[in-house]
């Protein structure tokens, strides 16, 4: 668990840094429209962009970290077995979800690099916003995957 959880780590704090630029973008872009009449083209095309890839980048700490919403309602007064039961059930369907995520995203990127694909007034490519989001989605899995079989021991840090 140690190397996914610095992984995990890695993937947020680049998140956190592509946050980050995206805010400078757009403090620039909107000092520069409401000062000298001069903005970022595209900047909101490289904010979505920048949005979709700083989410996926920040799911793999979040469940390392167990961040995830639980709703335990009907569970409060369930024994510790089941609750921990319940925990593991979650983080397999969670792993798997984002295993199906991370290969329908593959295949968004493929199709995006096969068609030449980009955004409206830059022109970006798509494909590279699939790229970010890819590893982080298979991380995701795997932790989740992990946390299923092994169970939430030492590594829970509430």
């Amino acid at each position: 668990m140690r190397v996914l959880e610095k992984l995990a780590k890695g993937c947020a704090i680049l998140a956190g840094v592509l946050l980050t630029a995206v805010t400078l973008m757009t403090c620039a872009s909107l000092i520069g429209r409401n000062t000298i009449g001069v903005t970022l083209v595209g900047d909101f095309e490289l904010t979505g962009v920048a949005a979709g890839a700083a989410i996926a980048l920040f799911m793999p700490w979040c469940q390392m970290r167990r961040g995830n919403i639980i709703v335990d309602f009907f569970t409060a007064k369930a024994g510790d077995n089941t609750n921990a039961w319940l925990d593991r059930f979650g983080a397999l369907l969670l792993g798997l979800a984002m295993a199906l995520l991370a290969w329908r995203t593959t295949l968004g990127g493929l199709n995006a690099w096969n068609t030449k694909s980009g955004t409206m007034m830059l022109g970006f490519p798509e494909w590279i916003a699939y790229l970010l989001m890819v590893p982080p989605l298979a991380l995701t899995a795997v932790i989740g995957l992990v946390q299923a079989a092994r169970g939430f021991g030492a590594e829970v840090h509430e």
